[in-house]
This record gives structure tokens, sequence and C-alpha cells, in this order.
């Protein structure tokens, strides 16, 4: 077993020509200081602002056609902190707010107050600005940069490589969603693959592919680090996997098999708020065959991300309840140590352990025995030894109900161009349908009036109409649900 070493390899340090992402404080990782990714460019309109949440931070996405460019501002007129977002891009293409009219520019200036007088200065002023955030479009991704805007250019966007050094040949399936946890217990989660055949069984996996794992962390610092598994999923059926988290938020498994060919799994982990993050999940592939891609390219988006979100239904549950479990134990042991160490315990003791004082709280309350838990090892080492947790000091909410977590519609639906759509085509088609069944049914006892006996194959058919449509009816119904909600009980918990 290869020990896990002080530098990270080339492509993810810093440059001369660039600061490293977490800011210059060697010791602690600054959340703010790095890129993040908020909206598949594709899902926002241009017509009208959009809001998030990054990092706590209200902010308003608007398309300015002067600049031709996205533009990302706070979400707050500096005049009475109405949300932006609520307002319009108005006539001469400034964001105007919705309470009175003030209109923004993509800088943040304030170009128009209705209320002053012609030769009025007070959009002037510093204090009739709004924050703006540096933004910039890669990979088909909205990314924003949150710290200070100065360093973000010097900052590099964490974009998938292999797309970049590669662009020709791949398939991508993306996907996103709201989730009802931190996006450290989403980064813990995914990089560990150990989970995937219990916890996704009958989904992406099955129980019979578990089996010991030994996995290896050859790089480590600041920047992340870079994991290997030499014998890959499938009891080694698929070949070498190799794992990489870049600090902070984006974590990819990179797997080649002489079956499938190159196959990527990436995940963004962006922060909204303490207990809540959006996953942007994006899978290329690099198929062997060109058949797959063929099936994948003719797939619609929206029921490719039903599939998805029924995937990320099968841990939303308990990961929701662990981290609040965690988050209890965690503080419960970190007291427990505060009062040892107040009472003097011998400094031995203290040293025996290579831990932290503040990474010890969470190696005591998970117990994490083999090599299979070395990335979850690595991460929460990474966590510790540069106070890298977004939101230190806050505690989670409260625990969600059963039916919020389950909600698809406010976590993804909404959000997404293409689900929503889908979903407004599918209420049109059952609604047509209802009408359609109804009409006939109710004139079908009009028909031998009108038309006198008829064959049997033309009665047969009349009645087959309003029954297919009916068929139709209850069949869509069934979809549009999925749009709505999850189900809270997993294919891994059917009998069978």
């Amino acid at each position: 077993m290869t020990a896990i070493q002080n530098e990270m390899p080339r492509p993810l340090a810093e440059s001369p020509t660039q600061l490293a992402a977490g800011g210059l404080e060697p010791g602690h990782f600054d959340w703010a200081e790095a890129w993040y990714p908020i909206y598949y460019v594709e899902d926002l309109d241009k017509a009208k602002p959009t809001r998030f949440t990054l990092l706590g931070q209200d902010v308003v996405i608007w398309w300015e056609p002067k600049s031709q460019a996205w533009r990302v501002l706070a979400d707050q007129c500096p005049h009475r902190l109405a949300p932006l977002s609520e307002g319009r891009i108005n006539e001469a293409g400034l964001l105007e707010c919705p309470y009175h009219g003030w209109a923004f520019a993509g800088s943040g200036a304030c170009e128009h107050i209705p209320q002053q007088p012609s030769e009025g200065g007070a959009h002037l002023s510093n204090r009739a600005c709004v924050d703006s955030l540096p933004t910039k479009v890669c990979q088909d991704l909205l990314f924003v940069y949150p710290g200070k805007p100065e360093n973000a250019a010097r900052v590099s966007v964490p974009i998938i490589e292999a797309l970049e050094a590669e662009p020709e040949g791949w398939v991508m399936l993306n996907t996103f969603r709201d989730l009802p946890y931190d996006a450290l217990t989403l980064l813990e989660n995914v990089l560990d693959a150990s989970h995937i055949p219990y916890t996704h069984h009958k989904t992406v996996s099955k129980r019979e592919n578990a089996a010991p794992m030994q996995m290896d962390v050859v790089a480590f610092d600041r920047q992340g680090f870079q994991g290997i598994w030499p014998e890959g999923p499938r009891k080694g059926q698929l070949g070498t996997q190799h794992t990489a988290f870049v600090a902070p938020a984006l974590m990819y498994h990179d797997l080649t098999s002489k079956q499938f060919g190159r196959t990527l799994t990436v995940v963004y982990a962006t922060p909204i708020r303490k207990g809540e993050c959006r996953v942007f999940a994006r899978f290329p592939f690099k198929f062997s065959s060109k058949l797959p891609g063929f099936f994948i390219k003719l797939t619609p988006r929206w029921y490719s991300h039903i599939g998805n979100n029924r995937v990320l239904e099968d841990d939303q549950i308990f990961l929701h309840l662990q981290e609040r479990l965690l988050e209890k134990r965690v503080l419960e042991k970190g007291a427990l140590e505060k009062r040892a160490l107040e009472k003097g315990a011998s400094r031995q003791e203290n040293d025996s352990s290579s831990a932290r004082p503040s990474q010890r709280p969470y190696a005591q309350a998970c117990y994490l025995p083999t090599q299979a838990d070395r990335y979850v090892v690595a991460f929460r080492r990474w966590v510790s030894e540069f106070t890298a947790d977004p939101f230190t000091h806050q505690s989670l909410p409260p625990e969600w109900s059963t039916e919020a977590l389950m909600d698809r519609y406010y976590s993804h639906t909404q959000h997404c161009s293409s689900c929503s759509v889908a979903l407004q085509r599918i209420q049109k088609i059952r609604l047509a349908a209802l009408i359609l069944s109804a009409l006939f049914w109710s004139l079908l006892p009009l028909r031998g009036v009108v038309f006198g006996p008829l064959p049997l194959p033309i009665n047969v058919l009349l009645a087959a109409i309003p029954l297919a449509a009916g068929a139709v009816w209850l069949w869509l119904g069934n979809v549009e649900k999925k749009f709505y909600k999850g189900h809270t009980t997993p294919p891994r918990n059917l009998p069978g």
C-alpha cells in the first residue's frame, strides 16, 4: 500500500501564473474562492431572471442583451432590499427591480431611478450599486465565482479535462437536482464506490458485485487528492478505476474497459446552504461501439432525468438522516474530548493518535476499518487539515418529512427546461385524451339514431377509440406523477 503523498500532481497544483482555489491561507480552504456551476445553460431563460442560492447568498441570473452574456448579481435591490429575481429585463436590456423600477446593468451599476429628477445623481453613488459576481460558461455550464472578483481570472474553472484533451467521440448524459443534504455529504457519498452494489441494487448495480476493495490514495494536498482502484468495479470485470477529488466541489471516477470503452462519472457538489446542495452529475462516454451512443442520443433528456432521479432517491432519505446523526455524534465526541483536555488528560494519550483533535470526533463517530473506506478517510482528512467546512459553526436545519425528501418538482422539474416542457405537453395530451374519451362515450348512444345500424367492425372501432383514449389518459397520468414525486421504497428493498 502506497502512503498518501504530500503533493498533488501538477495538473491540480497551483501554477506560477494562477491562484489555487481556496484562497491564500495554507491551513484553511475558503470555499468562496472557487468557481461553481449553478445551471446548465440550456435550462436558463434569456427572457426572465432566475434565482439561485450559493453558499447561503441569494443571487439572480439574467441575460444581458448589451454584453450578450449571462450575468449574476446579488439578489437584492439596494433601495429597499426587494429581490431582483422577481423583476424583469426591461426594454433597455437592464434588470429592473419589481418594487420601484430601479434598473441595473450586468456590472451591478444602477442605470436608472424613475423617481429621480433628470438632473439627479443618486444612481451614481456606490450605495446604488449591486454586487456583481464573475461568470464563465464552460462545457455547457454557467459557473460563478462568489469570492473576491479580482481573484476570479486567476483561479481555474474546474472543467472535465478529458473532454478538452480528447474532444471527439464523447456521448454525454447530464442531470442535476437540489439535494436535502450538505455538499460535503454528497462528495463523501460519491467518492465511496463501495456503497453502489448495496444502495443502488436493481438500479445501477447488484449486491452480488460487492467484494473486498483494495484502494490507494496516491496524491494528497490542499487542492484535493487522487486515488486508484486497480481491480475496479464488478470484481475486476471492467478494469482499473481512477478517482480524483478536485477541491472543493468536484470529483470523478474514470474507468476504461475493453467491453464498453471509457466512462467517466463526474459530480459537482454546489453548496446552496447548510444542509442543501445542487448536484450536477455528468456521464461522458466514449464507447468502443457506436450502437450505445446511438440509443443514448435518441433518448429524450426528460426521460433520462426520470431514471436519474430514481437513482438519486436510492440514498436520499438515509443520507439526510445520516448527516444529522453524524452531527450529533461529532458534537458529543467533541464535547467529551474538550472536557477530557480541560481535566488534564495525559499528553502521551493525546500524542498517541495521528489525528488532530478536530479530526478525532469524526473518527470516533464512524468506524472505518477497511481499504474500501480509503477515499472517505482521505476526504475527511482534507476537510480537517484545511478547515474546509463551508458552513463552520452552523447547525443543520430540522429534519425534513419523507414527502419533502421525495419531492421532484421543486428540486428538479421546475428548474429543468426539458422536464418542465415535457410535463406541460403531457398534461395537454391527457386533457385532450379525456375530452376525446368523454365525447365518444357521450355520442355512442346516438350513433344508431343518426346513422342507423352500423357494421360490427365500425361499432368495435367506435368503442375502441374512447377506451384507447382512456388508457392513454391513465398511462400518462402515471408518467406525470414521476415529475412530482419519487418512491419512498427504493428498488433494493422491494420483494424479489
